[in-house]
């Protein structure tokens, strides 16, 4: 089973995709793609940290996640990876368009193919005005593309606003 929820800056996206993978009875691997670059950051991750169980296996991981997900899948396993568009930002930060494509379609072409379960999450940046600049434009472009793609290999699909689920594709919650 691969899901995507998607949502806001603190929508509840990250709460819902950890209760799915406690619910889920499988030994669960947390993927996280950010990378602790300011004070910030370092907060929001010690966050994330002290809200998941201490059973949980951690693989921090901000650029090859298709690899990762290859090499930790398995029937027995639920893989939760937060998030896609931090993983995104990392892949454009390297200036290296190649291996944003590269890393990309690796990770679409291994979606299909992976064991256990699979949940992703990531922000819906597309929702507001067109950003000013072009690096931003493309962020949010490359953000909305990614998600079609990823929307298309997923069973589920969930929308989070305000800490409520909304159902877009697959079975109810």
């Amino acid at each position: 089973m691969r899901e995507l929820i998607l949502g806001g800056a603190r929508s509840g996206k990250s709460r819902l995709a950890e209760k799915l993978a406690a619910d889920s009875g499988l030994a669960v691997s947390y993927i996280a793609t950010s990378q602790a670059l300011d004070g910030e950051m370092s907060s929001r991750i010690r966050q994330h940290r002290e809200r998941r169980p201490t059973a949980w296996a951690l693989i921090e991981e901000p650029i090859a996640l298709a690899q990762v997900l290859q090499q930790k899948a398995s029937v027995e396993r639920c893989l939760l990876v937060d998030c896609l568009t931090l993983w995104l930002t990392n892949l454009l930060m390297l200036e290296d368009q190649a291996r944003l494509i590269a890393e990309r379609e690796a990770l679409l072409d291994c979606l299909g193919e992976l064991p256990g379960r699979i949940i992703l999450v990531s922000n819906e940046t597309g929702l507001g005005v067109v950003p000013m600049g072009e690096l931003t434009r493309r962020y949010v472009d490359e953000a909305g593309w990614l998600h079609q793609a990823i929307a298309e290999r997923c069973q589920r699909v969930i929308f989070t606003v305000a800490g409520l689920p909304m159902l877009l594709k697959g079975e109810p919650l």
